[in-house]
């Protein structure tokens, strides 16, 4: 069994931070990388060791491979753990861990790979009989080809990069006539952001709700499910709230979906934490869409609802142990939990807003609970990612975790800049959120009323 003592985290701001602080608890050793802009962050205040990667840009610093594997062997570390974002679905990176005899702490690099390949990832999931939407038979090569498919699909469909994420490459097409401008469109978009431009195909549902699984899976072929995150309230496909468990997902669709993922992942051979993406319609089905092979932004409510840390379960996992020494015999699911992501952008306009912090704040009490990695007098750099917190409640029910989520969320003081606080206000006080009549569109009919 590998024996993990020391570990590089190989990313930034709250999640370097959480990583830290479950090492912290195993015992193991940690070594924080840093840009040039992160010289004073608290992920490098608490990192154990710390080494300078790089310029502020992303691309010179935290996406730097040869930066990051260098600084990984000039400490010695045993392991690198990547976080979310960043490099963490890189499977060259993974590749290149592999090659200089440092444990990746997440799956293997084929497995990334392969489901990182939205395509590729439908067809084994399709393979496994794990339901999957309608829609094109692989990479579709012309909008002619398109025009094709859409016609066997059925109005509307949705556009998607083969390579994509966050909503890049994705367009919607509701008529034949639209269709070739938008595949164009869709293609050169993807081709600018990743590097690829291959699309495909699948039926548009109109208002579904956004579930996802979360998995682990041990070194050994075993896998278990640790319930569903509900993921609707999004703006733009970037999730604003995440709660869990489902209000949609009832105790059978729980049951067969987790039986069918333990089947289809353990026979890919997955291993670590990942999560799985569907979309359910209006009548309860529900289609897978894509895999997450990484750590979510959103696991701390699944930690909340089941007691389960999953950044200690990657550690434990990645040393060789089995999920029955890591987890219960029954998964326990407890209450129900919120996370709200507290953005450095301006509530209304949703401009970025990088800056000085003057005043800090974060809020206590029972149930509640704050993953950050600023401070006052902190500055909130313009080259990343505008998340600067998560903020985290459990209840006994639905309703305890929104009370508790409206009073943190007025307890939660940031000056300075401007943040998506007052905008989780108003959410929270909506009555289809607070009912939970709400799906993927809801940001959008919300808005709508907002500037009325």
């Amino acid at each position: 069994m590998p024996i993990i003592r020391k570990v590089l985290i190989a990313n930034r701001g709250e999640i370097a931070l959480r990583v830290i602080s479950a090492c912290r608890e195993m015992g193991i050793r940690t070594v924080a990388v840093y840009s040039e802009a992160d010289r004073h962050s608290l992920h490098v205040r608490f990192a154990d060791e710390a080494i300078c990667i790089g310029p502020p840009r992303p691309g010179d610093s935290y996406l730097n491979v040869p930066a990051v594997i260098s600084a990984a062997e000039i400490a010695n570390v045993d392991a690198i753990h990547p976080g979310y974002g960043l490099l963490s679905e890189n499977a060259n990176f993974a590749e290149v861990c592999r090659a200089s005899n440092i444990k990746f702490i997440g799956p293997p690099p084929e497995v990334t790979r392969l489901m990182g390949e939205k395509e590729k990832a439908r067809q084994a999931m399709k393979k496994a009989k794990v339901p999957i939407l309608p829609g094109s038979d692989g990479v579709i090569d012309s909008a002619e080809d398109a025009l094709q498919w859409a016609s066997k699909v059925g109005y509307p469909v949705i556009l998607k990069a083969k390579a994509g994420g966050g909503g890049r490459g994705m367009r919607i097409v509701r008529t034949a006539e639209e269709l070739p401008n938008l595949f164009n469109a869709a293609s050169t978009e993807a081709a600018n952001a990743f590097g690829n431009g291959e699309m495909y195909m699948e039926k548009f549902i109109e208002r579904p709700r956004h579930i996802e699984f979360q998995i682990l899976a041990d070194e050994h072929g075993n896998v278990e499910v640790l319930h569903e995150r509900e993921c609707s309230i999004q703006r733009r496909h970037q999730k604003l709230i995440e709660e869990a468990p489902s209000l949609q997902v009832t105790p059978k669709i729980r049951a067969e979906i987790g039986a069918t993922l333990k089947r289809c992942l353990s026979e890919i051979g997955y291993q670590n934490a990942g999560t799985i993406e569907f979309l359910m319609d209006e009548d309860g089905s529900i289609y897978f869409i894509e895999m997450n092979t990484r750590i979510q932004v959103e696991h701390p409510v699944t930690e909340a609802i089941t007691g389960i840390d999953l950044v200690k379960a990657q550690l434990r996992i990645a040393s060789g142990e089995r999920l029955d020494q890591i987890l219960p015999a029954e998964i326990p699911m407890r209450g129900h939990a919120i996370e709200c992501r507290i953005n450095a952008e301006h509530p209304v306009k949703f401009t970025p807003s990088a800056g000085k912090i003057t005043a800090f704040n974060t809020p206590g009490g029972n149930g509640v609970r704050v993953d950050t990695a600023q401070y006052s007098e902190g500055v909130v750099p313009p080259y990343y990612d505008s998340l600067i917190a998560k903020l985290i409640v459990h209840g006994k029910d639905r309703a305890e975790a929104i009370a508790r989520m409206e009073r943190a969320l007025g307890q939660f003081v940031v000056q300075g800049i401007e943040t998506s606080i007052p905008l989780h206000q108003e959410i929270f006080a909506d009555e289809d959120f607070r009912a939970g009549n709400f799906d993927t569109k809801f940001m959008e009919r919300f808005l709508a009323r907002r500037s009325v």
